[in-house]
């Protein structure tokens, strides 16, 4: 059986962040998002009790690494990217992404998890905030979050990664975004709510990143729709 060629850099960039995502879904065997997604605002998802409410003197877009620490976050780098559109497919500049997630040992760095048995990571930022371009971009790199209970009955979170997205002039969306092939997906609580064609917009399938991006890390594509305002 022959195996497709490689996805390359230039596949990715060339045909844009929407495209590129049906490329890395059809890779992986997921379905891909019929007709143009950025047509209906993406679904918004709870908040969770571990929203950041202190201040964080390191903000920037590699959660890998904190300011003034010489050490690396434990785990799969990966990296996200994506735009932010409004329901006609237009980009939306200057919207401000929030993203906060658990480490790769499952825990939040937030006083809400303060009993949770594993370890914080010292050198994991753990939340971080950016500004969209021109076209709407974004672009991060973090680590894939872990799992974690999220009650005493057997309920376990699959890794996610929770999105919080901004801008004078639209409804604010707060999401999350779920890996692709995680057998605790489809039990999840959270996810279940969801239909199955928004279940496919918030999950996302990895591959390897493309050179010039860190050797073993993984890539992956979040596109964000937003609902304007009036």
């Amino acid at each position: 059986m022959s195996q497709d060629p490689p996805i390359s850099r230039r596949d990715l960039l060339g045909v844009g962040a929407g495209a590129a995502a049906g490329l890395l879904a059809q890779r992986l065997g997921a379905e891909p998002t019929p007709g143009p997604a950025c047509a209906e605002p993406t679904v918004a998802q709870t908040s969770g009790p571990y929203y950041p409410t202190h201040d964080r003197p390191d903000e920037d877009p590699d959660l890998t690494r904190v300011k003034g620490r010489t050490g690396r976050a434990a785990g799969e780098v990966i990296i996200v990217q994506g735009r932010v559109l409004d329901e006609a497919c237009r980009p939306v500049a200057a919207a401000l992404v929030e993203i906060w997630q658990a480490n790769t040992h499952g825990r939040y760095d937030h006083e809400k998890d303060a009993n949770n048995p594993r370890p914080l990571d010292p050198n994991f930022q753990s939340w971080a905030e950016m500004l969209t371009d021109a076209e709407g971009g974004f672009r991060f790199t973090t680590i894939k979050p872990g799992s974690y209970p999220a009650d005493d009955k057997g309920w376990i979170r699959p890794p996610h990664i929770h999105f919080r997205v901004s801008r004078r002039g639209y409804h604010e969306l707060v999401t999350q975004m779920y890996f692709a092939g995680e057998a605790l997906n489809e039990a999840d609580l959270i996810r279940k709510e969801l239909s199955t064609h928004d279940q496919a917009r918030v999950t996302v399938a990895f591959e390897p990143a493309p050179a010039p991006a860190e050797p073993g890390s993984r890539f992956g594509v979040f596109d964000i729709t937003l609902r304007q305002a009036g």
